[in-house]
């Protein structure tokens, strides 16, 4: 068959156009490689080490509950020794694991009180990277993170009595891995869930509509309910990487959704605002908490949350089992 010039040089003008477009292909592939190989992911935890958890069994009278409790945010963006950067916490650093245990034994001192605590360290994603203030950097970073915590809690609850109940808490990025736990459990696991503590994080309508196991908490004593807020000294200060959407709120002194003021510690003015799904207190400047990276603590007043309300806390999660172990 006799092949014409037309069709000869056709040919060759896609081959030379496949094959620049080869070149331009790995060309990218090899920076976008480049870019990633910078970027170092540590090894995953392995929870079946005991090094991996911090534990505390104190429910010597059968009558607690099994806290699973998630850390917030502790590291900074960190390099390795040859030069790659990380964007989360390191388990197999002590160091990290050290200032994770500082919040977590805090909240042992008032969580664990009666119960059995336990809380995985995880590779959390750093600071730095909430600082972006950008939700589509931030949960894709937060993956790695969510699936350390899904891991944990897999085995949480392969070690312990599922006859028993448990509440789930976490504050800031810890509240973002609760939310995430109620989407992926199952109904069975769900039916022994007292409550879950989202402390410092939001619940948007986007979440309620992926799972049926989010349901906001209405009074003091409801079960199977999440209970969240976020804590501002004026509603100009809202965070949106914290609240924006949010549509979940309850005050934790008087346990009601509705605009009514509670006092708390004598002076302390807290008050649901409706509109903007937060907490806004007057009488208290939370000035210990000094401002993070130019967008925490500065006007809300985000680092307070599990502290401000500890002992509110305390008492609820006591009672939210009791209710648990009646209606049982």
């Amino acid at each position: 068959m006799k092949i014409s010039k037309k069709t000869i040089v056709a040919i060759a003008i896609i081959l030379i156009g496949a094959t620049i477009g080869g070149i331009y292909s790995y060309s990218k592939k090899k920076k976008t490689s480049e870019f990633a190989a910078k970027e170092f992911v540590p090894i995953a935890p392995d929870y079946a080490d005991s090094t991996m958890w911090f534990c505390a069994e104190n429910d010597s009278e059968g009558n607690g509950a099994d806290v699973f409790y998630i850390v917030s945010t502790w590291e900074l963006d960190w390099q390795t020794t040859d030069g790659q950067t990380s964007h989360y916490a390191d388990v197999h650093n002590e160091n990290h694991r050290n200032d994770m245990a500082i919040e977590i034994r805090k909240i042992a001192e008032y969580m664990a009180d009666g119960n059995n605590f336990y809380a995985p360290y995880y590779r959390h994603i750093t600071l730095d990277s909430w600082a972006t203030q950008n939700e589509d950097t931030i949960h894709r970073r937060a993956q790695i993170a969510m699936a350390d915590v899904k891991n944990a809690f897999d085995l949480f609850l392969k070690k312990r009595d599922n006859s028993r109940p448990f509440i789930l808490a976490g504050f800031s990025q810890g509240g973002m891995a609760v939310v995430e736990l109620l989407k992926y459990m199952d109904d069975e696991t769900y039916s022994h869930l007292v409550a879950a503590y989202v402390l410092g994080y939001k619940v948007t309508p986007q979440d309620t509509l992926q799972s049926r196991h989010l349901r906001a908490a209405k009074d003091s004593i409801d079960i199977g309910v999440t209970i969240c807020y976020n804590t501002v000294k004026d509603i100009k200060y809202v965070q949106p990487i914290l609240c924006n959407q949010c549509i979940f709120c309850i005050n934790p002194v008087n346990w009601l959704t509705d605009d009514t003021p509670a006092v708390l510690h004598d002076s302390i003015i807290v008050t649901v605002n409706p509109e903007h799904h937060v907490l806004v207190v007057k009488n208290y400047a939370g000035s210990e908490y000094k401002p993070i990276m130019g967008f925490i603590n500065v006007g809300d007043i985000h680092s307070c949350e599990p502290w401000l309300y500890s002992t509110c806390l305390k008492r609820n999660i006591a009672l939210r089992t009791r209710e648990w172990r009646k209606a049982m």
